[in-house]
Parts: C-alpha cells; structure tokens; sequence
C-alpha cells in the first residue's frame, strides 16, 4: 500500500527526515510517535507530497516517485499520489464558509467534477458513519472541537482514498472531545481502513494502531506491533519516551 525508501527531507542545513525505509500494508493501522521535532508530521506531508522530499522513494498503491534535489514533479504525478490519500489535520481546516455537508462535498464537486446531487448523498452517507448527520447543515464555527474533527474525517474519507494520513487528529481537544473521535477511528480501523497517524496521544495508538513508528531526530529508531512496543521496547530510547506517558495508556 505504501512503501518508502531511503526518504529523506531537510530544511536549509536542518536535515528533518533521514533515510526513511517504512512499509505499510492495505488494511493497518500504523502510529507514529515521538518527541516534537522528531519527524512525524513532516513525513505524513511528504507522502501526501504537501513538502516535497529531497531524496529517495515513495509508492502509494500504483504510484510510484524517485525523488531528486532540485526536481519538479509535475502535475500528474502529484496527482497520481494525492488521489489515493486522505489528510486529516490537528487543527480541522474546515472552510467557515460552508456548512458541514458542504464542506464535505466540496472536493467532490469541484476536485473530481461530481454532479451535486451524488456528493451530497455520499457526504450524507460519511456524515451519518462519524455519527453527526444531525449537524448537516450547521456551520462549523457552532460545532465543538470534535464534532469539527469528525467532519474532517468524513471529508478525507469522501473520495474513498486507499490511505488515510492523521496529523495528530486528537491533540486539540479534551479528553472528551478527544474520545469521539478515537471511537470514530477505532471504527474505520475495524472496517479495514488503512491509516497513517502521527500521534502524542497514546491511548490512541495503543486502542487503534496495529503497529508503532517510534521516531527521534529524524530517524525511525524502532518500529513493531503497538502492543509490543508500549509493553516491551527494545531500544533504551523508546523505553524512555513510553516510561513518560504510561500513565496516559489503557490497560495493555
């Protein structure tokens, strides 16, 4: 499903991502944690080409790019990536502008050029699965933090993406808030969604993700099955950063 080699990513002298080999199957649930500033969310970026890499390669279902400082990637090629992922942001990027069901709608119509009557039967449809078809027509700004959150979820997932990419889908709401929408990703991870998801949350990853990324300086440091990870780390590094949020984990 997705599959990198060798991906690397600076900024200026600032070298963010080095040499990253990670492969992740159709159907799981994959976490990446790790201190700020240790790369997590850039990589989610560079596989939904948002920052283009410097070096190495990418495949995401029958995309294929090498990457090569200097190089443009056309059109088609962004394209061909984009089309099979969904991206879910920390801080919603609803459009004000739009009611819910709109906001859901809107790349259909205007990205992929469907009649409006289809999109707004499949927005109805994902509204209904995140559990907030009531809130239709409300406009975001009445919505709380969660309930904003699942429109997002129903608006990455409306162009039925092969991959869903999470950038800390939990970290601006809480504990509450928080909860609706780890049922709501539990749910698509039941249903066979393949997922991406960059987290701090580790009640998170440890309830939905199948497997961990445990990520320092730019470097993949230990990777395996979440349960395994949390419990029993292998590397020193990753024992200290669980030790400091083992409090925050449900029962493994």
């Amino acid at each position: 499903m997705i599959h990198i080699e060798t991906l690397h990513k600076s900024f200026g002298d600032h070298e963010v991502l080095a040499a990253i080999d990670l492969t992740l199957k159709a159907g799981s649930v994959t976490a990446l944690i790790g201190p700020s500033g240790s790369g997590k969310s850039t990589l989610l970026r560079c596989i939904n080409l948002l920052e283009i890499p410097d070096f190495g390669t990418l495949s995401v279902g029958d995309a294929r790019l090498e990457f090569s400082r200097g190089r443009r990637l056309s059109h088609a090629e962004i394209a061909s990536v984009r089309r099979q992922t969904g991206m879910v942001f920390q801080n919603f990027q609803l459009y004000p502008h739009l009611s819910v069901i709109e906001n859901v709608m809107e790349g259909l119509v205007t990205v992929l050029k469907w009649e409006k009557e289809r999109a707004r039967e499949r927005a109805a449809a994902l509204l209904a699965k995140v559990g907030i078809a009531q809130k239709a027509d409300a406009w975001p700004s009445t919505l709380s933090g969660g309930q904003q959150q699942r429109v997002a979820i129903a608006r990455a997932l409306a162009p039925s993406p092969q991959v869903l990419l999470c950038d800390e889908p939990t970290s601006a709401l809480d504990p509450e808030l928080s909860a609706e929408v780890v049922d709501v990703l539990r749910q698509l991870a039941q249903e066979g969604t393949t997922m991406l998801m960059a987290t701090h949350d580790l009640r998170l990853a440890a309830s939905v993700a199948h497997d961990a990324v445990f990520l320092k300086e730019g470097a993949i440091v230990e990777a395996g099955p979440s349960h395994e990870l949390f419990a029993r780390p292998r590397d020193a590094r990753t024992a200290r950063f669980v030790s400091t949020l083992t409090q925050a984990l449900p029962p493994l």
